[in-house]
């Protein structure tokens, strides 16, 4: 499972600045994980090449794309209902308007959409984006448009993303694609296909991009972030037929959060998603030494019951990820640790839900995603589970859970109060326009007055109160993360 964006920005599309030899306009909504969001920018790229300029206005678009998500039902329902949307305008005010479904949704659904419901012209998998101006002339032509082929080696290292619904200070940069894991709820191994990962010199060179253009704060993105290795190209299952050369030079994750901090070492870090059996000491320790790596891991566990870690194929056991824990808050002892968990999975009993819940008081989690269980077509669990824990019980045991993380998550909040935090500033306070919002090292938003400060400075703030979401403080001066964000070229 991904960490989700949040949801006031799913759905959400924005109006990139115009070219004016562009004449055509593309709206393009993005649901679901940060990967979604990340690849949104890519194809926003790559069809500003085509002639394409973004717009807000669905009714004036000549290509209208959704990029879609398989993880939860939820979301699958909300892109049908835009879809169903989107062909009402099209019936109604602009019959010449395209329109295109991207991503995981679109690779398990491609028959139904195309040929069933005839809701799209085109269908345009995750790793198939390049192939987007062959697919636009397609339906331009009249004809239905496809391609969900799977691909060994895209990355999409080539790509200078385009960003959309950027605050101009923090940004993906996407490392890794695809999953190797087959935990048994999940799609993603079937609709983005095998782990690769991407060169460490077009990463590096796109956060030098970005950080000439005043970016202060990237993530580094995949299913799985530990799992990052770069031996030259393929597939990370096919490492050991690499040449002795290939393997002693390869690159995993540790060395990659090294490069990238020595490098820029006034950029701040953060990356998104580790998986607990693949997560090394030497990652830990990365962490540990570089100040400008944030303090904070995105964990998820799913389960705190052995049988149940079982059930979904997870790689690693209770006492596994209770001593890696341990090992977190060993080297790093301000780290700030988040879940994703999942409850209602099938076969599960009261004894194995109250096995989550001391697993929780054990870890005490700063903050969480939660979800009720739910069927996704095409999963290991869809195929050989039944769904047989009833929804009121999923209903009850989730907000069990919610409730131990509101506890524990305001826990770990107070230990902020009294002391001094740096955060970076990404935007007005939703609750006051006299305040900014912030975020520190540990991935706490932090609220304070505005004063002469501006979106993008580094900041020193005192925490004076708190909830279980949010600091609240007062700036106390500048951090001496401001500075010129230059690469150390020794």
């Amino acid at each position: 499972m991904e960490k989700i964006i949040e949801e006031e920005k799913q759905g959400t599309t924005v109006q990139l600045e115009i070219n004016g030899k562009n004449s055509r306009k593309l709206y393009i909504e993005s649901y679901g994980c940060q990967m979604n969001f990340s690849d949104s920018e890519i194809v926003a790229s790559i069809l500003a090449q085509e002639g394409f300029n973004t717009t807000n206005v669905l009714e004036e678009a000549d290509l209208v794309l959704v990029n879609t998500c398989s993880i939860r039902d939820k979301a699958e329902q909300t892109v049908r209902k835009r879809l169903e949307k989107y062909n009402r305008v099209k019936e109604r005010q602009n019959p010449n308007m395209k329109v295109g479904v991207l991503g995981c949704m679109a690779e398990r659904l491609k028959s139904k959409f195309l040929e069933e419901e005839k809701i799209v012209d085109m269908v345009v998998g995750p790793d198939a984006y390049k192939d987007l101006p062959n697919l636009v002339a397609e339906i331009d032509e009249g004809r239905d448009a496809v391609n969900v082929i799977l691909s060994k080696e895209e990355t999409y290292g080539d790509i200078a993303p385009v960003r959309l619904n950027s605050n101009g200070v923090t940004a993906f940069v996407s490392i890794t694609r695809g999953c190797d894991n087959m935990c048994t709820f999940c799609v993603v191994p079937f609709t983005r296909g095998r782990e690769r990962s991407r060169d460490p010199q077009s990463i590096l060179e796109e956060i030098g991009d970005l950080t000439s253009k005043g970016f202060k704060e990237v993530t580094l993105l995949g299913q799985n972030v530990d799992s990052y290795l770069w031996y030259g190209g393929g597939l990370k299952k096919d490492f050991s037929k690499a040449t002795p050369m290939a393997q002693a030079t390869a690159v995993d994750f540790a060395q990659l959060l090294n490069q990238v901090a020595t490098a820029y070492p006034n950029l701040r870090v953060r990356f998104a998603t580790s998986n607990p059996q693949d997560i090394s000491d030497d990652v830990l320790h990365a962490i540990a030494k570089h100040r400008n790596i944030c303090n904070y891991i995105h964990l998820p566990v799913q389960s705190g019951s052995d049988r149940i870690l079982k059930e979904m194929n997870r790689l690693h056991t209770r006492e596994e990820y209770m001593r890696l824990i341990d090992r977190v808050h060993a080297i790093i002892p301000e780290c700030a640790v988040s879940q994703d968990m999942i409850t209602g999975f099938p076969t599960e009993t009261e004894q194995d839900h109250q096995d989550t819940l001391s697993l929780m008081e054990y870890v005490k989690y700063d903050y969480g995603f939660m979800f009720a269980y739910s069927e996704r077509p095409g999963t290991m669990a869809a195929r050989k589970m039944k769904d047989d824990v009833p929804e009121e019980v999923k209903s009850r045991r989730l907000n069990e859970i919610i409730a131990v993380q509101r506890r524990t998550g305001l826990e770990r909040a107070q230990y902020f109060i009294g002391k001094t935090v740096e955060c970076l500033i990404e935007k007005e306070s939703k609750k006051s326009d006299t305040q900014w919002a912030g975020r520190n090292s540990q991935n706490y938003v932090a609220v304070f007055p505005k004063e002469n400060y501006k979106v993008g400075d580094f900041v020193n703030v005192k925490i004076t109160d708190c909830t279980s979401a949010t600091l609240i403080g007062e700036a106390v001066g500048y951090s001496d993360m401001n500075g010129p964000l230059t690469i150390d070229t020794e």
